[in-house]
């Protein structure tokens, strides 16, 4: 197992915002994360990344315990986060931001490699690499996003939320990049508001609600799960 992520809690400052989170992910799956706004999702991700500490519970890596881990070494490892938001330096040129992503040791070096890679998945950046990332509408933008997270090279790639703010027409040019990024080996756990698209595109997934794993499963059991459809289906 890739990851293995067992009763996790997590505080907010004196707020708990995760009191039982179960995750599991096989290695070159792709998993969905679902439920609610507000159920825990980000933080289940930020946790994973390093970015919120445990509170509780404990977290497995390849086989190896990483539950007190910082975002340093979850990059080290190969653990990469794509935020809800994108968060782009929006005065930086999209070459300039993509390489943002390159700047850990293991990565340095490749940095050309990385880039045509982008390129290729996303061919408008290599048109507009000079062009200041906030000049770009919000899909492209997301395109950038997704590219700097890649000059990581992620073996787990989370995503949080990437299609906020993106033009349908463009959605579902970045849900192709993303089973492109799939199908060469990258393991992914996606978080998506339309779960009706996330339950298409990922193998299986992990229901979350008030901070608890509620339900798990492959996503045509899921589909077809009356509770599940009842209770979530409906949030798209």
């Amino acid at each position: 197992m890739m990851l293995e992520v067992s009763h996790l809690a997590v505080d907010h400052g004196k707020l708990r915002a995760l009191w039982d989170v179960n995750l599991k992910v096989a290695e070159g799956q792709r998993v969905g994360l679902v439920g609610a706004n507000g159920a825990g999702k980000s933080t289940t991700l930020g946790a994973i990344a390093g970015l919120y500490p445990a509170a509780g519970g404990t977290m497995a890596y390849s086989g190896k315990q990483f539950t007190h881990h910082r975002a340093p070494d979850a990059l080290a490892r190969g653990i990469v986060l794509v935020p809800e938001g994108r968060r782009l330096f929006s005065e930086m040129t999209v070459r300039e931001n993509l390489r943002m992503g390159a700047y850990a040791g293991r990565t340095r070096g490749a940095v050309a490699e990385g880039l045509e890679q982008v390129f290729a998945l996303f061919p408008i950046l290599r048109d507009k690499q000079a062009q200041p990332s906030g000049e770009l509408s919000g899909g492209q933008q997301q395109m950038v996003a997704i590219g700097r997270a890649l000059m990581s090279q992620p073996r787990l790639l989370l995503l949080d939320e990437p299609f906020i703010g993106v033009a349908p027409i463009l959605v579902d040019e970045i849900m192709a990049a993303l089973a492109t990024i799939a199908a060469s080996g990258v393991t992914m756990v996606l978080v998506d508001q339309n779960i009706s698209r996330a339950l298409r595109f990922v193998e299986r997934a992990t229901v979350i609600q008030n901070g608890r794993t509620v339900l798990e499963g492959d996503s045509a059991t899921l589909m077809t799960d009356e509770k599940f459809a009842t209770t979530f289906m409906g949030l798209d």
